[in-house]
């Protein structure tokens, strides 16, 4: 209560003289292709409050250690960005974009979120914070220092993934997940700890993961997404000019952000393929194989979904292709 008193009173000093100033931290680093994106909307946040809110964002997780949502509802960060199906207190919502192939492509990402946002705004609220905008990452994928052809090249494969549903699906191709925070990876392929990682194209591109691996296959995993929410009371502080000022803002880097993802792939793909990283698509036998794990994992992952998250993948499911109806289909069974 002192801390939420004191919080209170500081925005009010605040607000009294005029200027808000908000702290945004940015899990990963300056060059990151969503930290420039969090950049770029402070920028559009100051420029149509006429400068009346500064956000200050600070890469790197430079204040926050642990858990994002916990630190914005205790006001320890006004603001922050986060992975969302990495963010624990979540819930089973916040794991939807990281569900092996329900996206195809970033279209259907894009609608997936648009479904699912209104879930995601509920949680943000109950976490005392408000859900502004969210952004996909490049489609995951496999690095390691062979070309995956089947299951039978997962043997010995020791694989960080970021999150449940990463680490399950490792796991059951027959390698070895393995936890880690991202600023420990690349040690840990340097040292042989693990000797592939699931993620993006984005971050083996900013990772430099050319020097310590030589192949990259393109299984399109998930469109995982990363996320920035405000704390409600800071929120709850700015007057409506403001408060529209910063909705305008979230709306425009999240539109703009949702087009420039699909550049950072083709970009981050160049680089590391002009840095003699392979990039391959994955073989059709392990396709196959990869589809009846994520087919396993949705119909596990629904057995015990509420209502109103069985709901969102009823929606998605009515109005996609032809190709992902079939594929439901086959979860189904």
């Amino acid at each position: 209560m002192l801390k939420q008193s004191l919080l209170i009173a500081g925005l009010a000093a605040s607000l009294m003289a005029g200027n808000v100033k908000m702290d945004l931290n940015a899990k990963y680093g300056a060059n990151n292709f969503h930290t420039k994106g969090a950049v770029e909307f402070a920028t559009l946040v100051k420029d149509y409050t006429k400068g009346s809110v500064n956000i200050t964002v600070h890469p790197g997780s430079s204040l926050v250690k642990g858990n994002p949502l916990k630190a914005v509802k205790d006001g320890t960060v006004a603001m922050t960005d986060m992975f969302i199906p990495f963010t624990s207190g979540g819930g089973k919502v916040f794991g939807v974009s990281a569900l092996p192939f329900i996206a195809q492509s970033y279209d259907d990402a894009f609608r997936l979120y648009q479904i699912s946002k209104p879930e995601y705004e509920k949680t943000a609220k109950k976490w005392n914070q408000k859900f502004l905008y969210s952004v996909t990452w490049p489609a995951s994928g496999f690095y390691s220092n062979k070309v995956l052809e089947s299951f039978t090249d997962f043997k010995g494969i020791k694989t960080r993934t970021y999150d449940k549903n990463s680490a399950g699906f490792v796991n059951s191709a027959g390698g070895n997940a393995v936890a880690l925070p991202w600023g420990e990876v690349y040690s840990a392929l340097r040292t042989g700890m693990v000797n592939s990682v699931i993620t993006s194209s984005s971050s083996g591109k900013d990772g430099k993961f050319w020097e310590v691996l030589n192949n990259f296959t393109k299984i399109n995993y998930a469109y995982p997404l990363q996320a920035v929410t405000i704390n409600l009371d800071y929120w709850n502080s700015l007057d409506k000019n403001q408060k529209d000022a910063v909705l305008k803002a979230s709306a425009e880097i999240e539109k703009a952000q949702w087009a420039a993802v699909k550049i950072e792939d083709k970009n981050a793909l160049d680089i590391m393929s002009k840095n003699s990283m392979k990039i391959s698509e994955p073989s059709p036998k392990l396709q196959k194989q990869l589809n009846i794990i994520a087919n396993n994992m949705l119909v596990k992952y629904l057995e015990d979904a509420k209502p109103e998250i069985k709901s969102i993948f009823e929606e998605y499911v009515s109005g996609s292709s032809e190709e992902i109806k079939t594929v439901f289909k086959k979860y189904r069974k």
